[in-house]
């Protein structure tokens, strides 16, 4: 499974330096405080990289709360019914016939 993976990761490493060294086409990126001249190839896997960043980002804000919330209202009914088993001491038949004679 491990080498698997890691095949997976190499071949996608591959593609990204066979598809920056296709796109090496140099453009102008103009911020209003800064120029640069980047390839055309590294300027797209940046910007995938980045979006896949803030994806994950926007994912995480919005999900990893709520999810942490339900957890502990989950883990407090769980350790809420342990205690209330604890309580309940089940009788046994044995016990029951020695108080009646």
């Amino acid at each position: 499974m491990r080498l698997g993976l890691i095949l997976l990761a190499l071949l996608f490493v591959a593609l990204g330096v066979v598809f920056g060294a296709l796109n090496g086409e140099r453009i102008v990126l103009d911020f209003y405080f800064n120029v640069l001249t980047v390839p055309k190839g590294a300027a797209l896997l940046c910007a995938l990289l980045v979006g896949w960043f803030v994806g994950g980002l926007a994912v995480y804000v919005s999900q990893v709360p709520r999810l942490r919330r339900r957890v502990k209202v989950l883990a407090r009914e769980v350790q809420a019914r342990q205690a209330t088993a604890r309580a309940l001491v089940p009788v046994s038949a044995e016990s029951t016939s020695e108080s009646d004679a």
